[in-house]
This record gives structure tokens, C-alpha cells and sequence, in this order.
């Protein structure tokens, strides 16, 4: 989607929230702190917290502080320990973050940390504005805000009895750093479909504190099903509930889990073939679009040694190209920028998936009905120019969705 509005012109900041606070740490500190003692104790010996992170990284995390740190400790408060590993383990989690999802080539411009509102005051802040403008009360020792005033289907509570405030002021404190701090016109968060219940009430807040909620479009996706054999497939319990992205990594080409993963509107469930991204064949889409690609390569290079000149490519003369095949193919080439405002317009970067198989289906028709290398010399860079044109629109549009262009294949 930011690649589809870069090439409208737009300036894009792509940007990683990090839920570095609140209850999903204090749980992390719980799991490693289980994993910790479990060392030194034995596994019977420790329970591990039931709604506890179960993941193979909090093993490794806790087993590699105490080969740094020995059982230092066992004799330090709970709250200390705690501390201890999650600021050990945190910033590794995040680097290994960071370095899966290059490995999948996404690049963040930045990485926020929610921890950063809360020690700037910026949370705290939101509460005070809010209270200001009489959208708050307490009950039952919480602080409230009157989220029906502003859309919402109840009232959501921002500071719990125990003093903490809750995830959504985060997120209200978060949003507002982003149009009143940094002035972005108009901001888009990806979010899985669990948190649908959650777009409305966060708008509405943005209206409450003085600034456009209309300029906040989320877009919910669904989760995706791995399957194999046609059958709902674990590929690995290494990460406990969950199959990771590199998990994945490890069995699919990159270029065709991005071209997969892309190729159903975000809302649309979607079932991942393992069987199929890894076929060599013309029912594989990726293997399908690239292999066009790799073939006008082909033709060209045939072209060129035969005598054709890159000069007689860029004179030809267009108006040769008359068969129905020609046309159709002419057509849908030029319907690139269209394609791409269209992306971007309805964040539905699918398109361009779609379009890129569009291409190559109506290329390979070419292929087999106009020859290229033909008696005719006039026609000959005519569909070579054709064929050059094909190229150039392959590659930028799977440019776009960071995939490879293969020359040969």
C-alpha cells in the first residue's frame, strides 16, 4: 500500500508500533521469569504462567541470560528479576523483529515505542485534555471517558483502579503525536480483523480531543490459513501457538509468500498453499508472472542477435500492431497508472497482483499467436517494442510489490 501511494506521489512514512509497555510486558517479564527459574529449579519445580508466552524465544532468552549472568537473580525481588529480563531480552525480540522483516524486504522509516508516551507525559497528558473538556468521571475508583458523546458504543475506562491506564489511551496519546506533533494528513493503521470493535471508538476520540477522526482509515486484516494437501497445516510448534513469518521463510520463496500474501483484498480470508508457492508451473501466479518476464528476455536477446538493432526497437512503427492480441495487450499495458491510483485510492494494493497476472496471461496469448521473429523486419521491432514495453511494466509493478523480475528462468 505505501508503495502503491509513493508511485502517486504521496510522502509516506512507513512505521512500526512497538507494544513495548502495559500488559503484554508485564506478561513477557512473567515467561521469562518462569523460564529463568526453571533453569536453576528444574521445570516441575516452577510453574509457568497459564496465559504466559509459550514461544521457543523466551527459552532462549532466559537460557541466555543466565549464561551471561549466572543465577544472579535468584535472590533479587520478583519485580527486580522481571526488570532485569525484559530489559535484557526486549531489545534482542525487537533486532530479531527488525532483521526477520527485512528478510522479507519491509524497511520501517521508524520504530515507535509506546514506552516513549508514557515517559513523555504524552498519555498522562490526554487524560488531563480530556478531563479538561469534561469528557471524564470516576467510578469504582477508574477514570472514564464518555466514548457515547463521541460515537462510541459504551464508555471505555483510560486509567484502571490500580492506576495504570489502559491500552486505548496509549492509543489515543499515540494518534495525537501523530496529527498534532508530526502533522501527518492523513494516517492509516493496519490492524488484524479481532480489533474492529475498536475503530469507532478510537476516531471518535480523535474528534473529542479536537482533531479529525474522519482522517484515520483503518484497514482490518484477516488471518491467513496455511494449508497443505488441502488440509489446514501447523508447520512448526518451534514458536508455540503461533507459525511465524520466518517459520514460513524456511519452506516458500520470498518473492512468492509477498506475491501470495498480496493477492486478496485485505478483508478477504485467505488460505496460503504451501504445495502451490513452491511449484514450478503456470498454476503457480508468481512462477506464471516472473516466467513472462524471463521469456521476453528471451525473445529479445533471440531478437538482437539476429540482427535487430535497440535503435530499430525504439523507431518501429506502433501502428503494425493490429492483431486482436497485439491490442488487447497494448490496452491493458497502458492501464498501469491507472492501476496504481487505483490501489492507492481504495488501499487495495491486491491490484496490482491481479494486474501483474493480467499482463503476463495476455503476454503468453501474444506469445503463441504473433510471432516475433518473422520474415517482416517492420513487424519484427514492432513486437519486439511490444515485448520491451511488457518488460518494462513487469518489472515496475513487481518492482512495487518488492518482487524479483527474472531475466532467465
Amino acid at each position: 500500500l505505501a508503495a502503491a501511494m509513493d508511485a502517486c506521489g504521496y510522502d509516506v512514512t512507513r512505521e512500526f508500533y512497538i507494544n513495548d509497555a502495559g500488559n503484554q510486558i508485564e506478561k513477557f517479564g512473567l515467561s521469562l521469569e518462569a523460564r529463568y527459574l526453571q533453569i536453576f529449579k528444574g521445570e516441575d519445580a516452577v510453574e509457568f504462567p497459564e496465559d504466559g508466552y509459550h514461544g521457543e524465544d523466551i527459552k532462549e532468552r532466559a537460557q541466555q541470560y543466565a549464561d551471561v549472568h549466572g543465577d544472579s537473580l535468584l535472590n533479587v525481588s520478583e519485580q527486580e528479576r522481571r526488570q532485569a529480563l525484559v530489559d535484557f531480552a526486549l531489545p534482542k525480540n525487537i533486532e530479531k523483529l527488525r532483521t526477520d522483516l527485512e528478510k522479507y524486504r519491509i524497511v520501517y522509516d521508524v520504530w515507535f515505542p509506546e514506552s516513549t508516551l508514557h515517559q513523555s507525559g504524552a498519555v498522562k497528558a490526554v487524560v488531563d485534555d480530556l478531563t479538561k473538556r469534561g469528557l471524564t468521571y470516576e467510578k469504582d475508583g477508574a477514570v472514564w471517558y464518555k466514548a457515547t458523546e463521541f460515537g462510541g458504543e459504551k464508555d471505555e475506562v483510560l486509567i484502571r483502579a490500580n492506576g495504570n491506564p489502559t491500552y486505548f489511551t496509549a492509543d489515543i496519546a499515540y494518534h495525537k503525536n501523530k496529527f498534532a506533533d508530526r502533522h501527518f494528513d492523513r494516517v492509516i493503521n493496519v490492524w488484524g480483523a479481532d480489533h474492529h470493535g475498536h475503530v469507532a471508538r478510537l476516531k471518535g476520540a480523535m474528534d473529542a480531543i479536537g482533531l479529525d477522526g474522519s482522517k484515520l482509515d483503518v484497514v482490518l486484516m484477516q488471518l491467513v490459513r496455511l494449508m497443505k494437501d488441502g488440509q489446514p497445516y501447523r508447520m512448526s510448534k518451534r514458536s508455540g501457538r503461533a507459525v511465524t513469518l520466518t517459520d514460513l521463510l524456511d519452506d516458500v520463496p520470498i518473492d512468492a509468500a509477498r506475491f501470495f500474501f498480496n493477492m486478496r483484498e485485505p478483508n478477504a480470508t485467505f488460505d496460503f498453499d504451501l504445495d502451490l508457492a513452491v511449484q514450478q508451473s503456470s498454476e503457480n501466479p508468481v512462477y506464471y508472472v516472473q516466467y513472462a518476464h524471463a521469456r521476453i528476455c528471451s525473445v529479445l536477446k533471440l531478437v538482437l542477435a539476429e540482427g535487430l538493432t535497440e535503435e530499430g526497437i525504439k523507431n518501429a512503427d506502433l501502428g503494425l500492431l493490429i492483431t486482436p492480441e497485439e491490442r488487447e495487450l497494448c490496452r491493458a499495458l497502458g492501464q498501469l497508472p491507472d492501476e496504481i491510483v487505483a490501489a492507492a485510492k481504495y488501499y487495495d494494493p491486491a491490484r496490482m497482483t491481479r494486474y501483474a497476472m493480467e499482463v503476463a496471461a495476455l503476454y503468453h496469448k501474444f506469445y503463441q499467436n504473433c510471432r516475433v521473429k518473422c520474415e517482416d523486419s517492420a513487424v519484427c521491432a514492432a513486437r519486439a517494442a511490444l515485448c520491451r514495453a511488457t518488460a518494462t511494466v513487469l518489472e515496475n509493478t513487481l518492482a512495487m510489490l518488492k518482487i524479483t523480475a527474472p531475466e532467465v528462468m
